[in-house]
């Protein structure tokens, strides 16, 4: 018997389906999908789901001191000239940053690993590249996902059968986060 489902794919088509849905599902919080792909996506977040709880707290806080352009009330930088040159204004700033240790740093590269990059485009902006933003998914296991469940031992998904659907009668699942 094999150790996984193969999904009626090809590997690379498999691991890149997989991701995906193990991507929304982080990001969305729920995603509606088949029981066979949501028992394969099950385990892949509930391990990255326990990695994110069990190094969440191992990180330090440095204090670092950074030049920061200055910027304008319309928020582009302020220029001035200096030996004939327009020349970048730059400002000290003392900044709080956290540190990974060395085995979150190795959890938040497992975890890059699996997930997709993902985007923010807002909705009243679409189609335009200003206003996104990057989604940073490791910090968010770490940051709003592993808080919530420190005091579980496992089972950090759930799988609600929804009913048949329409179009190859397949059993559709919601996968979600507890």
């Amino acid at each position: 018997m094999a150790g996984y489902r193969k999904l009626g794919r090809t590997s690379d088509q498999r691991k890149a389906m997989l991701r995906s849905l193990a991507t929304a599902l982080i990001n969305n919080g729920k995603i509606v999908t088949t029981e066979a792909r949501a028992k394969e996506v099950k385990k892949i977040v509930e391990g990255m789901i326990a990695l994110a709880v069990k190094e969440k707290d191992n990180y330090e806080v440095v204090k670092v001191t950074a030049k920061v352009a200055r910027k304008d009330a319309n928020g582009k930088r302020v220029k001035e000239v200096v030996d004939g040159k327009k020349v970048t204004v730059y400002d000290e700033v003392e900044k709080e940053i956290k540190k990974d240790m060395p085995s979150r740093l190795h959890a938040r590269r497992q975890m890059l690993k699996t997930l997709y990059a993902v985007t923010e485009v807002p909705t009243e902006a679409a189609g335009r590249k200003r206003n996104t933003k990057k989604v940073d998914l490791p910090a968010k296991l770490f940051n709003e996902i592993a808080p919530k469940y420190e005091n579980r031992n496992g089972g950090y998904t759930r799988i609600i059968k929804i009913g048949q659907r329409k179009g190859d009668g397949a059993m559709a699942v919601l996968l979600e986060l507890v």
